[in-house]
């Protein structure tokens, strides 16, 4: 039987935004490598499924790649997950793929919900070409270094971070790339309280200070 490794997105909130293909994928697969005991396991408890679960995480992955392989060369196959959306955007797992084509393991994605297409969607600002920038640094010299450094992008621009740290990084962007800068906050994506902030920096950060705003989000800036 040939290896395979799936790579399958998972919901990013709602339970219904699984696709039947991952469901069909994640009940026959021999088992599944995951980046959260917790976070698979309430996944699959979810969908009535049972598997045999592997971590692989930002701590572990070198020490547990190669032995994963080891098993998906007997022939197996499995199903790589993050605790939400699709793996390996801004998630681990690059370092098993790499092993896995290397190994000349089949390796398919099948696609479904991420967050960063969800939430240029549902911007309203033109994203025909935007900037993915990811994961600010949560050094506060460094991240506002990188803010500053993104003044010349003259683009549709994706950043991410921390639910605690989204009041500081509407103040950073205020201070470095101004108050008028087009911004879209969009907040707690497919959750029954997902909202969209729009506005420049200045009124969504009176917002995220006035409603004590915590929670998941994507914020997508316009540079002019």
């Amino acid at each position: 039987m040939k290896s395979k490794l799936y790579i399958v997105s998972t919901p990013i909130g709602n339970y219904e935004d699984i696709t039947l293909r991952a469901l069909r994928i994640l009940k026959e697969c021999d088992f599944v490598i995951c980046e959260e005991f917790k976070e698979a396991r309430r996944l699959l408890s979810h969908y009535k499924i049972q598997k045999e679960l592997f971590s692989i995480n930002e701590h572990n992955e070198n020490e547990n790649a190669n032995d994963l392989i080891l098993k998906l060369l007997e022939g197996k196959t499995a199903a790589l997950i993050s605790d939400c959306g699709t793996p390996l955007f801004s998630d681990p797992g690059h370092l098993l793929v790499d092993l896995a084509i290397q190994n000349k393991i089949d390796v398919i994605p099948v696609p479904g919900a991420s967050s960063l297409l969800t939430a240029l969607v549902g911007s309203g600002l033109d994203f025909e070409k935007f900037y993915y920038y990811g994961w600010l640094s949560p050094k506060k010299d460094i991240r506002r270094k990188q803010l500053y450094d993104l003044r010349r992008i003259k683009e549709t621009i994706v950043l991410l971070d921390t639910p605690y740290r989204l009041k500081t990084l509407m103040e950073d962007i205020v201070k470095l790339l101004g108050a008028d800068v087009p911004c879209v906050l969009a907040f707690e994506l497919t959750k029954e309280n997902e909202k969209f902030y729009r506005g420049n920096a200045e009124n969504i950060l009176n917002i995220v200070d006035r409603e004590k705003l915590k929670g998941e989000f994507v914020l997508i800036i316009k540079n002019q």
